[in-house]
């Protein structure tokens, strides 16, 4: 086995992956991403609105301001969406379909994966 520090080349190419599992990691991203999945390729014409998202029973204040100031914010950073602020309308980025293999394999076995899926 080779104990030699990781190439910067080699911490690169794991990069992206690195990432992809961080946005996965939390729920209302995850939500935001199947969202966009489901929309497919036309959302870039029909976006979603941030109030769609929002499930029965949740809080709107609580959810706008969870969401306007962690979850969208880190979404559209990673180029995985692009975030209107002032409408709240929430697209594909230029880096979704990067993600998209992952989004389709949790959603194809939300059932055999432990919790919630999404």
């Amino acid at each position: 086995m080779d104990d030699e520090p990781m190439t910067e080349q080699a911490a690169d190419a794991r990069r992206p992956m690195d990432i992809a599992m961080a946005v996965l990691a939390d729920r209302d991203r995850r939500r935001v991403l199947v969202s966009l999945l489901d929309t497919g390729p036309q959302s870039r014409s029909t976006p979603l609105h941030l109030q769609d998202l929002r499930q029965s029973g949740e809080e709107a204040e609580t959810f706008e301001i969870r969401m306007c100031h962690v979850h969208l914010p880190k979404l559209a950073d990673t180029g995985y969406v692009e975030w209107d602020k002032d409408t709240n309308e929430i697209r594909d980025g230029p880096h979704f379909d990067d993600l998209r293999p992952l989004l389709r394999i949790l959603v194809e076995n939300g059932d055999e994966l432990p919790g919630d899926v999404i």
